[in-house]
């Protein structure tokens, strides 16, 4: 009898020390606090340079402007921002590729998720999610979606995004042949200077672990 309370005890015990070495890097790892500033605010961005959408051909766009609402979050990944409007190209301004100009709907909201912050730099690192535009390119047409790694950089300003091959995809080729398919792995790189609306006033983002 007393033989089993003991083996008991120590299954007991066992079990106990495996529960708190199971909780312990959860409790080590608090979500990240991202604290936006104004928050919350409405954002406007433009680009700074030429944006360019690669699928296969380079589709280059010397106007772009985003637009949207920012605020404080917490978590890991963080949604800081939502994009709700995406414009490529103007008016006497198209975006242009070597099949004839392109016209790309975005179709919003986009989302601004912050992952990892450098406080020495503050920049933070992440990507701009939840990414969907249709284009067209002369008589191409397809659908992008997926997201765009980029970074944020509290002195300047500026977004930075510069997407890897495999973060986009695409669907619904039409008239496009061997150019464009659904193997084709898009990439969408420029700059945006990004402003609280209505001012020259530059926000920030600053991550932090409680």
């Amino acid at each position: 009898m007393r033989k089993s309370t003991r083996r008991s005890a120590l299954v007991v015990c066992a079990a106990a020390s495996a529960l708190g070495l199971a909780a312990a890097p959860s409790m080590a790892a608090p979500s990240t606090v991202w604290t936006v500033n104004p928050s919350p605010a409405n954002f406007q961005a433009t680009n700074v340079g030429n944006i360019v959408l690669t699928a296969t051909i380079p589709m280059t766009c010397t106007v772009s402007n985003a637009a949207g609402s920012m605020a404080t979050n917490t978590g890991n990944p963080g949604d800081v921002a939502d994009i709700t409007t995406m414009n490529f190209g103007a008016s006497g301004s198209p975006c242009t590729s070597v099949l004839g100009n392109v016209t790309t709907t975005s179709v919003t909201p986009w989302d601004v998720v912050g992952v990892d912050y450098n406080a020495s730099t503050g920049v933070t690192k992440g990507y701009v999610g939840n990414v969907k535009a249709n284009v067209t390119a002369g008589a191409c047409k397809f659908t992008v979606t997926g997201k765009a790694s980029g970074t944020y950089t509290n002195s300047t300003g500026i977004l930075a995004i510069n997407s890897t091959a495999g973060e986009l995809v695409v669907t619904n080729p039409v008239n496009c042949g061997a150019i464009v398919t659904t193997a084709t792995k898009p990439t969408f790189k420029g700059n945006y200077a990004v402003k609280v609306a209505g001012s020259s006033v530059i926000p920030t983002i600053v991550g932090s672990n409680p």
